[in-house]
C-alpha cells in the first residue's frame, strides 16, 4: 500500500530506568486513519525489528487508537550489562492499504542498585564448621560486589560474639571454643554497604565441632553379683553403664568388653548389658572349688585407638538343687534259684547311686516305690539303704507263677530336698517335686530241675509195611517234662532195633520223636523190632518201648533159573516140541507158585515161541508154537532174543491187579535157529548178558559209593589197557591180506566179550556144485557159511563126534559149545583167506 503519515507521535525518543519492572509504559502515540478507512486499523501497531535486537519492549492498546510501549521484564533492562539504548521500528497498516514505518528511540537510564553476594552466599546459607580447642584464625573470605563498581564494606551483627569481620570481608575467630562449655553454634549476619547507603545482609552459621577429648567413666557401682548355677544363656547378670563427658548433651556412643579371660559371660558391646553365654555348672570344676568369677570389663570412646577405662566386678555362684540322683548302672539283672528262702540278699542300692550338688542340703535322697511285675516278691528293707531282699520264695511251678522266669521291677530315687531340674530338664516344673530318677531291676528266677520226664505212653506200637522207604518216618513218641521252664527233652535209641546186617536199622529225631528207618524192612527176614527209647532233659531220664511191626507185602520179584540161556535150533524143528528140553524154575519168597505167569515181552517175532503152562506153575517149558518159513520171505531173523516176564500176579483178580503191588522177574533167551544145507546165511554169532543189581546200604554209609564208583574208575582203566594190548596183539598177528585170483577177501571179526574171547574158524564140511556157473563151492552145514571150492584141496569133513564143553548153569541145565580149534589149525587158517556173503547171495560168476 502508500506509506502514510499513520503514527502521530513518531518518531521521537524517550527514556526507561533500569530494572524496570514488566508492564511500565517507555512512552504513548497514536494512529490515524483516513475517513474511508471505516473498519480502523488493519494491522496493529507492531515492533517489526529492533537496534539491537531485544525482546525487551512491547505495544499494548489503550483504547482509541492510543497505544503504548511497555516493557516485558524479559529481559530485565541493565544499565551495567546491556546497550544502552534501543531503536524499536513501528509498523502499522489501516484498511484501506495505507501503511506507516516510524522510530522510538529507547535510551536506558542508569540506577544506583544495591550490592550483590557472589559465591556460595549468593545461593544459600553458608554453614561453616570450627573444632574445639582450634586456636583464633581466619575462617572464612565474604564475596560481594556492587554493579555500580564501588567500593563496598562488611559489618557483623551481633557484635558480642567470638568472631570479627574485616573491611575486605574476611570472618576470623577470636578465641579457642571448649565444645563442654561454649555454645555449640553461631548465627553471624554479614552486611555489605555501598557509598550511596545501599546494603544487602546475609546469614552465616558457624558450628563449633566436639572432638574426643575426654576419657569415659562407670557410672554403675555396684561391684559384687550373686546368680544361681545354670542360668540358660541369654540371662542378664547386670546392666553395666558409663558416661562420656565429650557426649555431655546426647547419649554417649561408648563401646563395652571383656578384658579378663572367661567363657561364662559376655557384655553387649552398645548396650554394656551383662549376660550369660555358657553353661555355668557349680558342680563340675573349677566351680566346685572356687564359685567365685572375677570379670574385668572395659568402655571405650572409640572402637579402635580412643580413650578407654576399666572395671573389675566380681560374680558368686550360688549352688541349686539342679541335679537329680543317679545311679551307674540304672539297670540291674540278677538271679536267684526259685524256691530262695525270704529274707535273702539281693542288691544293695545304695552303692550305684550319687548326687553330685555341692551343698549338702541339695544331696540328699531316698529309694521309694518299689513296683513292677512280681514286685509283692521282693522289698526294701528301708528307704535310706535301699537294700533289695527276697519277700517270699518263688516256685515256677506253681500255677500264679506259671510261665513267669523274668520279674521287672522299678525303684524311684527322689531327692528330699526341693527340685529345681528346669535348667537342665526344661520338662520339669516348679510343680515336679516328686519327679525323681527311675532303676530298672530284672530278677531271673533259675529254675531247679526237680522232675523226670514222662512218656504220653509207656509202650508205643508201629504197624510199617515192609516196602517203606528209608529215611520214612514210621511214628512219634512224646515225652514232657513237669518243670517250668519245659526242659528241653533229647531222644535217643538206646537198645533194640538191629538185625545181623545192621546194627539198629532205626534212627529217632533227637529233638522230635520222630522214628525213622535207615535200612529196608524185610517181613521175611524179621517180622517184628523192639526197641528201647530214652528221653533226657540233660540230668534225668526216662524210657519206653516201642515195638515195630514189619508188615508182609508182595515185594519179592519173581527169581528164575537160568535166567539167561543160549542155544540152536535147526529150522526144521516140529511145532510142539520142547526146544532142546529148556525149562524154568521161578521162586518168590512171598508169594505162592501158583500165582507165577509167564509171558514173553520181546523178541518173539511171528509168535513162533510159547511156554507151557503159560500160568499157575513155578516151572514152565519152551515149546516151538509155529514152524519157520524162510522160503517164503514171512521169517528173515535167524537169531531171536527173547525177554520173558514173570509176574506174580496169577492168583489175583482183574480188579485186585489194580489196587495190588506186582513184582516181575524176567528172562533173557537167545535162539539161533540153523539152516538146512542148502540154505545160505551170514550171522555173526553173539549173546546178551544181563544183570541186574541192587544195592542196599545205610544214610550213614556215605563211603559206600565212594568206594564203588572209585573201583569202577580202577576197572575201567585196567579194561581200557587190556583193550590196548589186545589191539596191539592183532596187529601183529593179522597182517594185512592179499588178494587172491581176484576175489573180494573178507576177514573174520574177533568176538569179544566181558567173560571170554573165541575165535571162530569156519570149517566147511559139505560141497555142491552151483546151478548157474556150475562150479563147485564149500559150505558149513551149521552155520551155512560157504566159499569156492579151490583145486586139489581136500574136503574139510567134521569129526563124526564134535567135542564139545558142557556148562552147567545155576538150574542144572547143561549148555552145549563147540570146542575152540587147536593152535595148529588157527596157524593153517591164517594163511588161507576165507570170504563171507550175505545169506541168499550167490558167488561171483567169475570165480
Amino acid at each position: 500500500g502508500r506509506r502514510t503519515q499513520l503514527l502521530k507521535g513518531l518518531p521521537a525518543t524517550t527514556t526507561v530506568e533500569e530494572n524496570a519492572a514488566a508492564g511500565v509504559s517507555v512512552y504513548t502515540f497514536n494512529v490515524t486513519v483516513s475517513p474511508l478507512s471505516s473498519e480502523g486499523v488493519a494491522v496493529l501497531p507492531t515492533i517489526v525489528n529492533s537496534n539491537p535486537l531485544t525482546e525487551a519492549f512491547d505495544i499494548e492498546s489503550k483504547g482509541d487508537l492510543e497505544y503504548s510501549v511497555v516493557t516485558t521484564g524479559n529481559p530485565v533492562l541493565d544499565y551495567e550489562t546491556m546497550p544502552k539504548s534501543f531503536d524499536l521500528q513501528i509498523f502499522v497498516e489501516d484498511t484501506t492499504g495505507r501503511t506507516d514505518l516510524n522510530i522510538l528511540t529507547v535510551h536506558i537510564r542508569d540506577k544506583n542498585e544495591r550490592p550483590v553476594f557472589r559465591g556460595n552466599m549468593a545461593i544459600q546459607t553458608v554453614t561453616i564448621y570450627v573444632l574445639e580447642a582450634t586456636r583464633p584464625e581466619w575462617i572464612y573470605q565474604v564475596d560481594a560486589a556492587d554493579p555500580e563498581n564501588a567500593e563496598l564494606k562488611y559489618s557483623l551483627l551481633p557484635e558480642r560474639v567470638p568472631f570479627l569481620v574485616l573491611e575486605s570481608g574476611a570472618i576470623f575467630s577470636t578465641k579457642e571454643f571448649d565444645y563442654e562449655k561454649d555454645p555449640h553454634c553461631y548465627f553471624l549476619n554479614i552486611t555489605v554497604t555501598d557509598p550511596d547507603g545501599l546494603n544487602s545482609t546475609k546469614t552465616v552459621n558457624i558450628n563449633i565441632i566436639n572432638i574426643n577429648d575426654e576419657r569415659p567413666y562407670f557410672t554403675t557401682k555396684q561391684r559384687i553379683y550373686r546368680i544361681p548355677e545354670e542360668q540358660s544363656p541369654g540371662t542378664i547378670v547386670a546392666n553395666i553403664t558409663a558416661k562420656d563427658p565429650d557426649d555431655e548433651d546426647s547419649p554417649s556412643k561408648l563401646f563395652y568388653s571383656i578384658q579378663s579371660s572367661n567363657r561364662y559371660f559376655s557384655i553387649n558391646p552398645s548396650t554394656g548389658v551383662l549376660q550369660v553365654t555358657g553353661r555355668i555348672n557349680r558342680d563340675a570344676h573349677p566351680l566346685r572349688l572356687h564359685p567365685n568369677i572375677s570379670v574385668i570389663l572395659q568402655v571405650e570412646d572409640s572402637p579402635s585407638g580412643g580413650h578407654a577405662s576399666e572395671m573389675e566386678i566380681t560374680i558368686i555362684i550360688d549352688d541349686i538343687n539342679d541335679n537329680p540322683p543317679e545311679c551307674n548302672p540304672s539297670t540291674f539283672r540278677k538271679e536267684a534259684n526259685e524256691n530262695t528262702n525270704a529274707g535273702t540278699f539281693l542288691l544293695d542300692l545304695r552303692n550305684y547311686c550319687k548326687d553330685i550338688d555341692v551343698d549338702p542340703s541339695n544331696n540328699q535322697f531316698r529309694f521309694t516305690g518299689l513296683s513292677g511285675f512280681g514286685s509283692n516278691n521282693f522289698a526294701l528293707e528301708s528307704t535310706v539303704s535301699g537294700r533289695l531282699v527276697m519277700n517270699e520264695s518263688i516256685d515256677l511251678e506253681n500255677p500264679a507263677n506259671l510261665g513267669v522266669e523274668v520279674y521287672s521291677l522299678t525303684v524311684a530315687v527322689q531327692d528330699i530336698a526341693c527340685p529345681n531340674y528346669s535348667s537342665k530338664y526344661p520338662f520339669y516344673t516348679s510343680f515336679d517335686i516328686f519327679l525323681c530318677y527311675i532303676i530298672y531291676i530284672y530278677i531271673r528266677v533259675k529254675p531247679v530241675n526237680e522232675f523226670f520226664p514222662v512218656f504220653s505212653n509207656l509202650s508205643y506200637e508201629f504197624n510199617v509195611p515192609e516196602i517203606t522207604k528209608v529215611g520214612s518216618s514210621i511214628g512219634r513218641v512224646n515225652a514232657r517234662d513237669k518243670d517250668w521252664p519245659p526242659s528241653v527233652i533229647t531222644y535217643s535209641i538206646v537198645a533194640g532195633g538191629g538185625t545181623g546186617d545192621y546194627t539198629n536199622i532205626f534212627w529217632i529225631s533227637p529233638t522230635k520223636g520222630d522214628v525213622k528207618t535207615l535200612a529196608r524192612l524185610d517181613y521175611e527176614t524179621t517180622q517184628k523190632h523192639i526197641l528201647t527209647v530214652q528221653a533226657s532233659d540233660q540230668e534225668k531220664t526216662t524210657t519206653a518201648t516201642v515195638t515195630v511191626n514189619v508188615l508182609e507185602v508182595n515185594d519179592e520179584e519173581p527169581v528164575c533159573s537160568p535166567n539167561f540161556y543160549s542155544f540152536q535150533i535147526p529150522v526144521s524143528l516140529a511145532v510142539g516140541t520142547n526146544i532142546n528140553g529148556f525149562r524154568i524154575e521161578c521162586q518168590d519168597r512171598d508169594s505162592d507158585p501158583r500165582s507165577f505167569r509167564y509171558f514173553i515181552n520181546e523178541g518173539n517175532v511171528n509168535n513162533h515161541f510159547t511156554f507151557s503152562p503159560s500160568a499157575g506153575s513155578n516151572t514152565s517149558q519152551l515149546i516151538l508154537a509155529s514152524r519157520f518159513d524162510y522160503e517164503s520171505g514171512l521169517d528173515t531173523n535167524w537169531i531171536y532174543r527173547l525177554r520173558i516176564y514173570i509176574t506174580d500176579d496169577n492168583l489175583l483178580s482183574a480188579r485186585d491187579k489194580i489196587t495190588h503191588l506186582i513184582k516181575t522177574g524176567t528172562v533173557t533167551l537167545s535162539i539161533r535157529v540153523i539152516p538146512n544145507p542148502t540154505t545160505v546165511i551170514a550171522t555173526t554169532p553173539g549173546f546178551t548178558v544181563v544183570t541186574k543189581r541192587e544195592n542196599l546200604y545205610s544214610e550213614s554209609a556215605w563211603y559206600v559209593p565212594f568206594i564203588i564208583t572209585f573201583g569202577s574208575l580202577l576197572l575201567l582203566g585196567l579194561l581200557g589197557y587190556l583193550g590196548f594190548l589186545l589191539a596191539t596183539w592183532v596187529r601183529t598177528r593179522c597182517p594185512p591180506a592179499e588178494k587172491a585170483d581176484g576175489a573180494a577177501l573178507i576177514h573174520f571179526t574177533f568176538c569179544l566179550s566181558s567173560q571170554t574171547m573165541t575165535k571162530l574158524n569156519t570149517v566147511f564140511d559139505g560141497e555142491a556144485r552151483d546151478p548157474v556157473t556150475g562150479k563147485m563151492y564149500e559150505f558149513n552145514t551149521r552155520s551155512g557159511a560157504r566159499r569156492w571150492k579151490k583145486n586139489n584141496e581136500p574136503l574139510q569133513l567134521a569129526p563124526a563126534m564134535q567135542a564139545t564143553s558142557s556148562v552147567t548153569d545155576g538150574s542144572g541145565q547143561r549148555t552145549d559149545r563147540a570146542e575152540a580149534p587147536s593152535k595148529k589149525e588157527l596157524s593153517e587158517k591164517r594163511k588161507e583167506l576165507t570170504a563171507e556173503t550175505k545169506p541168499g547171495a550167490k558167488p561171483s560168476p567169475g570165480q
